[in-house]
């Protein structure tokens, strides 16, 4: 018997705001509005945009042990990170495959003297899987791991106008805080929150986690004070599409069990100063160098290249779509794969089958759309 889908707290308004609901990892939510996800994805680019995202998971980690812990847990070396920082990093297996990518937050913890704790925001088709995981791996640390996303919500407010939006609702600075740190600060008067300057589209902007009650109070109220700015809601069509362009992976497309970070081209997330599970495994895929990498290509011919379509080259099945469309701001029909790696130079020709026709293709240089904090 099928699972029933969960709904955000804001599923009420999505529905009676035209909303076009339908199931994502577990979840019934919006793939986009009246406007629709061309509209809501230039929206992003020039104003700003407002995703319901309360489907992602977050979890705790506290204790005396915490930052060993986490250090241990994710790629990226934690104990570099400053209280109030926030850095993308990876969960691996022995094997050096991917357990999921997450967003770790070092914040100090009042009831520690002083001593910091981890507040990691985990994929939602994989919040069961990521907790079940840290706490088998917090075996012998004096922590605990706590999932507390039921009772936290989490919006994203991305786009180039959505700190200066933001810092008129909020006596602090929101335009002063460095990219990749985090501040909190009460919103509407009684709404603590906590803004991580993050994103996943691009751009710049904020990931905002409160108390879920407040869910409903916070939406609307920035909608209402970014409208005559152009914010519009964003459903998950051009949250995929904004993802995309800046070449940002996606677990179970770009990343996956089977797929090392050495291969997906993350190693800027890679720790390898310090031990954490899968250093062995990924330490040798980097020295002996990986049989595939992650690519960019553009469409030579016409078609729409989409996730699971056979690369080929010269008549030989070689690797796979990991994510393909219509690019709306570099307005070109480009893609991500695997390929070997001696296919993976700029240039390249390949093909892509679609619907069972050769089209041919040429590797280009990732990203498709430069990101906000490289420009």
């Amino acid at each position: 018997m099928a699972q029933a889908l969960k709904y955000t707290n804001l599923h009420a308004w999505h529905v009676e705001n035209g909303g076009r609901m339908v199931p994502f990892a577990g979840w019934e939510m919006p793939v986009q509005y009246p406007t629709g996800p061309i509209e809501e994805h230039r929206a992003t680019r020039e104003a700003a945009g407002l995703f319901d995202i309360d489907h992602m998971g977050q979890m705790e980690v506290r204790g005396p042990d915490a930052e060993a812990f986490v250090n241990w847990l994710v790629t990226y070396n934690v104990a570099q990170m400053g209280v109030f920082s926030a850095h993308y990093s990876l969960m691996c297996y022995q094997d050096g495959g991917i357990v999921d990518d997450v967003f770790v937050y070092k914040l100090p913890d009042p009831d520690a003297s002083g001593r910091p704790y981890f507040f990691i925001a985990i994929n939602a088709s994989n919040r069961a899987k990521d907790v079940a995981w840290a706490q088998a791996q917090a075996v012998g640390f004096d922590v605990t791991v706590t999932d507390i996303s039921d009772e936290t919500y989490m919006l994203a407010f991305q786009g180039p106008k959505a700190p200066e939006i933001l810092d008129r609702l909020t006596q602090v600075n929101l335009q002063g805080v460095p990219r990749f740190t985090a501040v909190t600060a009460t919103i509407f008067d009684d709404v603590e929150v906590l803004f991580g300057r993050t994103g996943y589209t691009g751009e710049d902007g904020f990931e905002l986690y409160f108390p879920a009650e407040y869910a409903l109070k916070v939406w609307t109220g920035i909608l209402a004070a970014g409208e005559a700015d152009g914010v519009l809601p964003i459903g998950l069509a051009a949250r995929d599409s904004l993802r995309f362009e800046p070449c940002m992976p996606l677990y179970g497309h770009e990343i996956a069990a089977d797929i090392s970070p050495i291969e997906a081209r993350l190693t800027f997330a890679v720790g390898f100063d310090k031990n954490f599970c899968g250093r062995d495994a990924l330490l040798k895929i980097k020295l002996e160098q990986p049989a595939r990498v992650l690519i960019g290509f553009e469409l030579v011919d016409r078609g729409v290249p989409r996730h699971g379509y056979p690369v080929v080259h010269n008549g030989q099945e070689v690797g796979f779509v990991t994510t393909g469309m219509f690019a709306p701001t570099a307005q070109r029909y480009l893609g991500m794969a695997y390929v070997p790696s001696e296919l993976s130079k700029v240039g390249t020709e390949i093909d892509i089958m679609i619907r069972d026709k050769a089209r041919k293709a040429v590797v280009v240089k990732r990203p498709f759309y430069t990101p906000a904090y490289r420009r």
